[in-house]
């Protein structure tokens, strides 16, 4: 437990301070216990998304330099809680309503219902985004033919001749961007201030070309960090007699990509429980912590290696999500569901990781 007794404290003290808010809004007994439950409920909610996050950001840090995985356990909770979670979605809301970041905080405190509306009609460039750089980590993983450790064994198998295509994920990427932006609706371009009208042709116009720049955005982010980090990895063998350990800023900029990516849905789901925006921020805060000790767990006790099929079953959760959010432009998609696929997966591929123990003791 010990891995796990500093989020135990953050959630403690979080779960009073969301309390000690809603008394001080001026809130009767039970709504200070409903603000409690609401900021459970969304630390809840935070682990249930990101938990294959949790196993993914374990499998890089096994390979990262102890000084940057000391780095991304420490900045990284402070840009994961803070940057991702509260400050991110104001700038977000900023570039969408063409406002200043400080009339975006009075908006978020003084009108959250307004505020709500800005961030949710900023939902398919959100989606893209995100959903462009997790297929890319998904695809990248699945179809990589050094891969040597296979959990559904016909399909990968051929998936990695496949992968032997130079940029084959990345033509599979963009197809899919192609198909995704036929879902736009012209919802982005609406009204945002609530009031009903036609949606045009040109809202439908519109939101398309947000939806590829978003995505192309994502791709060409993905890219860029891959390639800084395949770059600097070979510095740092040429000048390993120096101690020089380049990568890992490349690889702490990857890590922060894809948590910002998966706290996207996250925050906007969480404006479907309540408009809160310090209730969002306390329960997503404490999710996030809970993320980043599960994470440290599994890199210190080694568990990616005594599970073998846990990364696989946290890429393909990471898969689905990408494919859920490109499907969310269109669909109302629950967070139940998206939440339940991953825990789903990541049960499944620790199933098959203790079957594959049993038979294979010796391995083991």
């Amino acid at each position: 437990m010990k891995h796990f007794r500093g989020a135990m404290i953050v959630a403690f003290v979080g779960l009073i301070l969301a309390g000690l808010w809603s008394h001080f809004e001026g809130g009767n007994l039970q709504v200070v216990g409903s603000a409690v439950f609401i900021t459970f409920i969304l630390s809840i909610l935070e682990i249930s998304l990101s938990f294959d996050n949790a196993v993914v950001n374990a499998a890089v840090l096994e390979d990262m330099d102890p000084i940057w995985q000391r780095r991304f356990l420490t900045w990284g909770i402070l840009i994961a809680v803070f940057g991702m979670r509260i400050f991110f979605p104001i700038v977000i809301v900023a570039v969408v309503a063409s406002l200043d970041p400080i009339s975006v905080v009075k908006i978020a405190f003084t009108k959250p219902d307004e505020y709500a509306r800005y961030l949710t009609s900023a939902h398919a460039a959100i989606s893209a985004f995100g959903g462009m750089f997790l297929l890319m980590v998904f695809l990248k993983f699945i179809l990589d033919p050094e891969k040597d450790i296979h959990w559904i064994d016909p399909i990968e198998r051929q998936l990695i001749k496949i992968g032997k295509l130079e940029s084959f994920e990345i033509l599979i990427a963009l197809v899919v961007l192609m198909i995704a932006q036929t879902f736009a609706t012209g919802q982005t371009h609406h009204d945002i201030s609530g009031i009903a009208n036609i949606v045009t042709d040109a809202d439908i116009f519109k939101e398309k070309v947000t939806i590829l720049v978003s995505g192309l955005t994502g791709l060409v982010s993905y890219i860029a960090i891959d390639g800084i980090s395949g770059l600097l990895e070979g510095s740092e063998e040429q000048a390993l007699a120096e101690g020089v350990k380049k990568a890992g800023m490349a690889t702490f900029l990857y890590l922060e990509v894809l948590d910002a990516s998966f706290s996207f849905d996250g925050v906007i789901g969480a404006f479907a429980i309540t408009r809160d925006i310090i209730i969002i921020a306390i329960g997503l805060g404490i999710g996030a912590m809970f993320v980043r000790s599960l994470t440290l767990f599994l890199v210190e006790k080694g568990t990616l290696a005594e599970y073998i099929y846990l990364e696989h079953g946290a890429h393909y959760a990471i898969g689905l999500l990408a494919l859920i959010m490109f499907a969310g432009i269109k669909y109302d998609v629950p967070e139940v569901v998206t939440g339940l696929s991953g825990i789903i997966f990541i049960g499944l591929s620790l199933f098959s990781s203790i079957s594959y123990n049993k038979k294979n003791p010796k391995e083991a």
